[in-house]
């Protein structure tokens, strides 16, 4: 069990752009957007708070939405957040970063603020909206100016993986802090961003000589797939410790572990990027939620069925969301996994 619990606290669905793979907007679905309400705001703080104290975690706030900055009750908030002296991350648009509003998210404490690139311009701009990938790249700089550190995460799909080196380049040539990438998880019927595991792995060797080459540059690669694990083990650079406890999980995947995601209608998943609601946070509480059953099956490991017969388990357990999107089955084996198990 890791010192800090994350929560990923989604206050509204409003947004300036209507990505192709958002969780929000995705298929059409003309779902009526949502903004949590100020009162609500409190309460939820209060019980993240609660759940923390009853467990001995720290609680760590990854504020979302849509775009955060875009509810009313923005900045109450992070002067809230100020206030109590808890730690927050935005994650969210680059359309509203300006010098001021920068230096006031750092005033109230905000210690990273993570963008999304999709591909270099035509296809970022085919994922997310005109105008969108200069504006991101532009904006990086102006979080650094702020003292905030600049994160900046891909999706990785079918449509995008041959530009991922190219993305890497332009990253470290404009100062980002923090790079990170995870696939993409399908939300429908649709598997054409479908990638094979020999072609993921591909990318990964593509990937791990870009970060050689860069390691001194000042941009931190944060090895957010868990598939790295396999890679990393494969090529020697990750061995399993003697000694270890059998029944204890010490890396990974961090779903039914130390993370919660809550949405703005109150509902608490699992995991936003599959359909895993355990509760509502406006009528339970956060640490009966994450002790309870409907959690317990998130962590029922030997039920994986890939990753249960695998010595990486305890370390890896790759993505259960991708497994979900392709399967409606998070213990279905990891799609993009390319090791044999028997």
């Amino acid at each position: 069990m890791k010192e800090y619990f994350s929560f990923q606290w989604h206050i509204t669905d409003s947004c300036d752009q209507r990505c192709e793979h958002c969780y929000i907007f995705a298929e059409d679905n003309n779902i009526p957007l949502t903004e949590m309400a100020w009162d609500n705001m409190q309460s939820v703080l209060d019980n993240c708070v609660e759940m923390c104290d009853r467990l001995d975690r720290i609680p760590y706030l990854y504020i979302t939405g849509g775009d955060p900055i875009l509810h009313k009750d923005f900045w109450r908030l992070l002067e809230l957040l100020k206030a109590r002296n808890i730690p927050f991350s935005i994650m969210g648009n680059p359309f509203h970063l300006t010098d001021e509003v920068c230096a006031r998210l750092k005033d109230c404490g905000c210690e990273r603020y993570q963008l999304s690139i999709d591909g270099m311009k035509d296809t970022h701009d085919w994922f997310r909206m005109p105008g969108s990938f200069d504006t991101t790249v532009d904006k990086i700089a102006t979080i650094n100016k702020a003292g905030i550190r600049s994160v900046v995460m891909t999706t990785v799909s079918k449509v995008n993986i041959k530009e991922i080196p190219d993305i890497i380049d332009l990253v470290v040539k404009h100062g980002v802090k923090v790079f990170a990438f995870a696939r993409y998880c399908p939300t429908g019927l649709d598997k054409n961003s479908h990638v094979e595991p020999d072609e993921y792995r591909e990318l990964l060797d593509t990937c791990w000589s870009k970060f050689e080459q860069y390691k001194d540059s000042g941009t931190i690669f944060n090895l957010k797939d868990h598939l790295w694990t396999l890679y990393l083990h494969e090529k020697g650079l990750f061995r399993v410790p003697d000694g270890l406890d059998d029944d204890m999980i010490y890396d990974g995947c961090n779903c039914g572990i130390n993370h919660l995601t809550i949405l703005p209608t109150g509902d608490i998943y699992a995991c936003r990027r599959m359909e895993s609601v355990v509760g509502n946070v406006f009528a339970d509480r956060l640490a009966d939620v994450f002790l309870c059953d409907k959690m317990d099956k998130y962590r029922d490991y030997g039920k994986f069925e890939k990753c249960a017969k695998c010595e990486l388990m305890r370390f890896c357990r790759g993505c259960p969301a991708v497994a979900y999107g392709y399967t409606h089955s998070s213990c279905s084996a990891d799609p993009q996994c390319w090791k044999e198990v028997v």
